[in-house]
This record gives C-alpha cells, sequence and structure tokens, in this order.
C-alpha cells in the first residue's frame, strides 16, 4: 500500500517503524525537520517538511495516489482538516485521529463521513475502556475480547504461587482434541516464545492465552494471583482518561481522583459529582499515604509523565494495593516498568496502533490487539471462501511457524484450534503473530 501520514509525534513515529517493517511505500509530513531526521534514519521512509493541511505539501506526498491517510498529529482540527482535504484531493481512505467524544455520536459521524473522513478515532477513549476492563479482570495483565466474548485473549504473569510453575506445556493439558483454552506465546526475559508442548513456565513469564468464555476464570487463576473485587479506587492525573474513567465508575465504586493543579481540580470536582477529587502533588509519597493509598484495592497513575507514573504505582505495591495500572507512553520504558513488577501497564501509542493496523492489511481483520509486553500482535480474520486456510487441518496447511491460531468462531460456536481442526470459510478466527508473520498470515485467510 501507498501510505500517506500526516504528524511525526509519538503516535506517527511509532506507526512509521510498525508499518515500515510490512514492506508499504511510506511517506510522512511534519513541520519538525529533526523529527523528519530521526525517522529517516531509523526506517525506509520518505519524509516531506511542510504543513499537513497545505495543498502543496499533500501533492509533494502524491495524496492522489495513497491508499491510506493517516492525520495522527496531537491537534484534533489539525488532523480533521488534513484528513479531509486528502479525501478530497484522491486519497482512497482517510483516518483522523481525534480528542472529542461528541464526535464518535451516531448522528454526528456522518457529518465527518460527509466530509470525506472514514474512519475517527479516539485513543483516551479507547484506552479508558482497557483500564475499565482490567479492573474487572484483576489477575490480569491485558483482557481482551474478540467475537464478542465468545473468545478472549488472557494475559498474565506467573506469580510466585502460580500452579503453572515447573510444569510443561503438555503437562496441563488434560485433552488436546477438546482444549478449552491454548496458551499461544509465553515472553520472557524480552523474548516472545511460541510454544510447544515441551517448554516449561517459569516464575515471571508472561502468559498469553486464547479461551473460552465458559474458561477464563479458571485461566486466570494460572497466574496464582486472586481476582480480587475492586470497591475503592484512586486515581492520579485528572487526564482525559482519568476523567473517562472516574465517571464511568463513581456511581459503582468509592472513587479518589488526585491531580496537582487546584484550578483543574476545582472543574474536575464540578463534573463529576460522585467522585472525591483532591487538589495535591500525587509525586509526594507522604501526601498518597495521608490520602489512604493503602486502604485502596486498586491504583491507576495517568499523568503526563511516565517517570512519575512509574514510581507512584511502585509506590502503591509498595503499600500493598492488589491491582496498580500505570500509564507509560515512552515505549523505552515499558520493560522497565514490567520488569519491577508492574505488570498492567497502558500506552496510547499501541492502542492507536491496534485502532488502525487493520486499515494497512488486505484480508478481512475484524480487529487487532498491538501487545504491551512483547513484540507481536493478536489478530481476528474473517475467512474468505476458498482462502488457503480451508484447504486442509491445520497441521497440514503450512501455517507460519511464527503464528498460531487460537481459536475459531463459527456462528454461535467458539473451538480453541488444534492440530487437526479445519477451518473452514467465513468462520472467525483468533491468532497469535510475530511481526515476521504478519503478511504471511494474512494470505492464508484471503
Amino acid at each position: 500500500m501507498k501510505i500517506l501520514i500526516a504528524g511525526a509525534g509519538e503516535v506517527g513515529s511509532h506507526l512509521v517503524k510498525m508499518l515500515s517493517n510490512e514492506y508499504h511505500d511510506i511517506t510522512i509530513i511534519d513541520e519538525d525537520e529533526k523529527r523528519l531526521d530521526e525517522l529517516a534514519s531509523l526506517s525506509d521512509v520518505l519524509t516531506i517538511e511542510g504543513d499537513v493541511t497545505s495543498f502543496e505539501t499533500l501533492t509533494r506526498g502524491e495524496v492522489q495516489r495513497c491508499d491510506l491517510f493517516m492525520a495522527v498529529g496531537p491537534e484534533e482540527n489539525t488532523n480533521i482538516l488534513s484528513a479531509a482535504i486528502a479525501k478530497q484531493l484522491g486519497a482512497r481512505k482517510s483516518i483522523a485521529r481525534i480528542d472529542n467524544d461528541e464526535y464518535l455520536r451516531p448522528n454526528n459521524k456522518e457529518v465527518f463521513i460527509n466530509m470525506g473522513i472514514d474512519y475517527l478515532f479516539y485513543p483516551e477513549k479507547a484506552a479508558a475502556q482497557e483500564v475499565i476492563t482490567l479492573l474487572g479482570h484483576s489477575s490480569t495483565s491485558e483482557y481482551v475480547d474478540f467475537s464478542g466474548g465468545k473468545l478472549s485473549l488472557v494475559v498474565f504473569r506467573l506469580d510466585t504461587s502460580s500452579p503453572l510453575i515447573g510444569r510443561s506445556l503438555i503437562e496441563i493439558t488434560r485433552d488436546r482434541e477438546n482444549l478449552e483454552y491454548r496458551t499461544v506465546a509465553i515472553s520472557r526475559a524480552g523474548r516472545t516464545i511460541i510454544p510447544r508442548g515441551e517448554d516449561v513456565f517459569e516464575e515471571g513469564d508472561m502468559v498469553y492465552v486464547i479461551s473460552g468464555r465458559a474458561s477464563v476464570k479458571e485461566v486466570t487463576a494460572f497466574s496464582g494471583k486472586p481476582n480480587i473485587d475492586v470497591k475503592n479506587l484512586m486515581i492520579l492525573g485528572g487526564s482525559r482518561i482519568g476523567r473517562r474513567i472516574a465517571k464511568a465508575l463513581q456511581n459503582e465504586i468509592d472513587i479518589k481522583l488526585v491531580d496537582y493543579n487546584p484550578e483543574k481540580a476545582y472543574k474536575l470536582a464540578e463534573m463529576l459529582d460522585n467522585t472525591l477529587v483532591i487538589a495535591e502533588d500525587g509525586r509526594k509519597s507522604e501526601v498518597m499515604i495521608e490520602e489512604g493509598l493503602d486502604k485502596m484495592d486498586a491504583f491507576v497513575a495517568l499523568t503526563g509523565r511516565a517517570e512519575t507514573n512509574i514510581l507512584a504505582a511502585m509506590l502503591a505495591q509498595r503499600m500493598g494495593v492488589k491491582k496498580v495500572i500505570a500509564e507509560v507512553e515512552n515505549m523505552n520504558y515499558i520493560s522497565l516498568a514490567e520488569s519491577i513488577g508492574i505488570d498492567t501497564i497502558i500506552n496510547k501509542k499501541l492502542i492507536t496502533a491496534s485502532s488502525i493496523f487493520r486499515f494497512t492489511m488486505n484480508t478481512d481483520v475484524q480487529a487487532i490487539k498491538c501487545l504491551n509486553g512483547c513484540d507481536a500482535e493478536v489478530l481476528e480474520f474473517i475467512v474468505k471462501p476458498n482462502s488457503p486456510a480451508t484447504k486442509g487441518r491445520i497441521k497440514h496447511i503450512n501455517f507460519p511457524r511464527e503464528a498460531i491460531v487460537g481459536g475459531i468462531v463459527r456462528g454461535d460456536k467458539a473451538m480453541i484450534a488444534t492440530g487437526n481442526a479445519e477451518i473452514q470459510a467465513y468462520d472467525r478466527v483468533v491468532v497469535f503473530a510475530l511481526p515476521s508473520a504478519i503478511s504471511k498470515v494474512g494470505s492464508f485467510f484471503g
């Protein structure tokens, strides 16, 4: 595909690095020459210095020939204008990043479709929903539903008390032909393993499991951590994400929201009727202790600084908080945060990539989840008639070794995939894949 990206900030840069592995023809536009030079030195990408809303600049980027235009800069209005102009100039598909939930309402979305914008995405809204889901599955590090919840990806770190430690994959699988869940990957010391029967689980492993709805509870018990019922939550940082979480949960649980800016805290208090908003500096441990951090069931750190969030999460863990979540936007800090025991990370760049990566694939991809903690994706495909995947049992179709079929949904029935399973046209198939296998995997279902 010919892809044109408007905005070389953190999101745009991440998309360039991710998509350049897929052999696309990528051009990125930004006014910051230094950012563009850094990207050009790291990726096979053409850079254009200029205004992303300029007709002349977009024409230089050959917008009239581009298959996909993505406006992902930090300014919402610039993104909307840029995406609308790009579509009028000939882009086949145009996408814009926004910061306003109002635009996503069904009646309002039509306005943007009429402007030529095919898809709007709001990373903060998706991040807030991800946090809410994780608070409901507190023993997991990531939790994603596919096919309306018929299959789920459950991710957890093996605690000292996990019953899996020291056992091989084949030992814990009682009935190979009637699986209720399947381990699709293990992340260990920065390496992602597609597991085989003889692989042995170790303490600290991050384990990725595809499970049917009825088995989720059994799967989460393997982590060695109890699933707690969150009744008291403290949020550090009155960001868009923090505000959305508080608004969604304030009538169900007790919430304290801490923000260092008194003016912002006052506005938040007016907006959030049933949330206790505290104007204090959450970087000070004595303040957090005084506000009852040790009595919380869960703590979420959502300030604009990854360092602050990591340190606050570490304090919460030391104070005995059972569920701790930190927003870490600096990609280099994710492995650091996980290495010191913070196993639940929120990253808007990965959430953004999950939202729009599917538009870069030729096959019918319903959903993609770009994962924290490992260099891999989980994808949900709809199988086309006569595609290679339908030509025999999974073990006979030469499926890439860097990928694994986790589950199949056929009508209302969900099944965990085994080597003897046969995939049929129009099945929904959930696949775990390393980056090197994604394009190969797509060709099996298209």
